[in-house]
């Protein structure tokens, strides 16, 4: 993208998403074609970098940089979190309408999960089980619902707990409804980088009476190294506003319950 067209907006922040994003988008760049899209000096890229780095979103090998964070690997969570930050909101809040006051719900590492219970009103009386820590403190600091944290092994990555002790306490239980998330969605297929992860999600999905996925648009397309479900597997998938119409299409001839995010020209 060229300097004019292309350069972020909204600060260091901003700038470091759209460099995540560029990176992954095409697998390696070189430092110089950052330059030249951003508009800001080589010495402001390399600090963006290291921050990336730091977070395992990239890293840099042989003068390029290069995904980390793709099929193989996953960022950390408090990337995660604002990574398409406005899309997960805008998810969560549609899904939000399917909570009910007094409901048991599970939310596993996903940080979709956060968005789900910042969309909800304030003195919703819940019971929240999960396994991620992010959610954990979300419910701590908003409010005053019950909260169930699973056993487990902690992943510093995802400030989460994994494990067979995680997932022997969650098929112990059954909530109301369960919220995951994916890393990858591809011919139908839900796809996550590693199989911890997958073990909770799987259990999370088989405790649950109704099955929510939350997506952005991002996650068309694209596959990691394990499957833990079907999309016909879930009740509800909710996708925002950006997500192809072709793809809409695809997924309703094959069965699949759709709530889509209205665009804001629809909503007004």
């Amino acid at each position: 993208m060229s300097k004019k067209e292309g350069a972020p907006r909204g600060g260091p922040r901003a700038r470091q998403f759209a460099i995540a994003e560029a990176v992954v988008r095409a697998g390696s760049v070189s430092v110089e074609d950052l330059v030249e899209s951003t508009g800001v000096s080589a010495m402001t890229i390399y600090r963006d970098l290291a921050i990336l780095e730091s977070s395992g979103v990239l890293q840099r090998h042989r003068g390029r940089v290069v995904a980390v964070a793709n099929g193989l690997h996953e960022a950390d969570a408090a990337f995660r979190l604002e990574q398409s930050s406005s899309d997960k909101q805008a998810v969560a809040e549609l899904a939000s309408d399917l909570i009910a006051p007094g409901s048991s719900i599970m939310l596993d590492d996903s940080t979709s999960g956060v968005w789900v219970l910042r969309s909800l009103p304030e003195h919703t009386p819940l019971t929240v089980v999960t396994n991620s820590l992010l959610v954990a403190k979300e419910v701590i600091t908003t409010s005053s619902d019950k909260l169930v944290v699973t056993g487990g092994e902690y992943q510093s990555w995802a400030q989460s707990l994994m494990g067979p002790a995680a997932v022997r306490m969650i098929r112990s239980m059954h909530a109301d409804l369960c919220f995951l998330s994916a890393s990858g969605i591809f011919e139908a297929g839900c796809y996550h980088p590693y199989q911890e992860v997958v073990e909770v999600k799987r259990a999370m999905l088989e405790s649950a009476e109704t099955r929510v996925l939350l997506l952005d648009h991002t996650k068309f397309g694209r596959r990691a190294l394990f499957k833990f479900a079907d999309l016909t597997e879930f009740d509800h998938v909710v996708v925002d506003a950006h997500t192809p119409r072709g793809i809409l299409s695809q997924l309703s001839d094959l069965g699949v319950h759709l709530m889509v995010v209205e665009t804001s020209a629809s909503r007004s």
